[in-house]
């Protein structure tokens, strides 16, 4: 997920060649909780869409490969952000957050209404019919260890938010306990999200999910670790596990390593734009724009 300022285009280029998917996160980010919630509809496509068209032009990635979005701070605009997603095309939104829950939440359809209650302080959940699925982002239950069944216990929507988790063996014990819980119970989608800071603070983190992640996977032969498209692709047609191998649409990210690499240098650009006081780098593989792109102006030209 990735929105545009102090983006590296040319880092995401690679990160795409590399088979990992990319969604849209808004182009300015704005950090004001109304600006999303009151968005219109034609704010909400200028952002997700724009962003979707920034990374096609800068990135040099398809834009029928761009499948999803998430709004900052995780701040729902109700059905003006879901129109605005069906109508620029999105297969998915991932912002909705449920409640923590035993079973945990398979992805939906929009077009139907949501299994769970409108959950977060003061959301604005759609109330009407879209044909968007949600990603929905499951709590994580952030004890180290099944409690009490009668216990209160609040999840956390990323991990990096989980206070709870306070040192590797921490975040080991309770990526242990909730893919338990999800593959015991009805294997809904674990979602791992947290933000890349989260390790560059405390690299010990990163060394224990993967650690975490080779164990599981050589534990299980059922297991898979795959994005959010080939999730939903799965669940339009599933698959048993011992077809899993031939199962194309994970199959085809297998093999993003044998796509050549085709940016032979990548400009550092220092830019400047009407909309921002300061100038801006932005690095891509393609010739730097004249102006650093922006909201209405994803291509650098200031035509406003």
């Amino acid at each position: 997920l990735l929105s545009h300022r102090y983006n590296n285009y040319s880092m995401v280029q690679e990160l795409f060649r590399r088979g990992h998917e990319i969604s849209t996160h808004s182009i300015t980010h704005d950090n004001d909780e109304k600006y999303w919630q009151n968005g219109t509809q034609s704010t909400w496509q200028s952002e997700m869409g724009g962003m979707r068209d920034l990374l096609s032009r800068w990135a040099n990635i398809p834009k029928d490969q761009i499948y999803g979005s998430r709004a900052p701070l995780l701040k729902l605009g109700g059905n003006r952000q879901m129109s605005a997603l069906a109508n620029e095309g999105f297969l998915y939104d991932s912002t909705m957050v449920a409640p923590l829950n035993n079973p945990p939440y398979w992805p939906y359809p929009l077009a139907f209404s949501t299994p769970h209650r409108c959950f977060g302080n003061a959301q604005k959940c759609p109330t009407r019919s879209h044909s968007v699925m949600e990603m929905v982002m499951n709590e994580i239950d952030p004890r180290e260890e099944p409690g009490d069944i009668d216990e209160q216990v609040s999840g956390c929507s990323m991990l990096d938010s989980c206070t709870e988790i306070r040192n590797a063996d921490s975040l080991y014990n309770v990526l242990t306990h909730n893919f338990i819980r999800h593959y015991e119970q009805n294997r809904a989608p674990l979602g791992l999200y947290m933000h890349a800071a989260w390790f560059v603070k405390l690299p010990e983190m990163m060394d224990a999910l993967i650690f975490w992640l080779d164990e599981v996977l050589r534990t299980y032969n059922d297991v898979y670790v795959v994005s959010m498209s080939q999730v939903l692709a799965w669940m339009q047609n599933p698959t048993t596990s011992n077809q899993a191998v031939n199962f194309l649409p994970w199959a085809d990210k297998c093999t993003s390593l044998d796509t050549p690499d085709t940016c032979l240098v990548s400009n550092d650009c220092s830019l400047t734009t009407p909309h921002l006081n300061t100038k801006q780098r932005f690095q891509t593989c393609n010739e730097c724009p004249d102006y650093y792109p922006w909201l209405g102006d994803t291509l650098g030209v200031n035509a406003n």
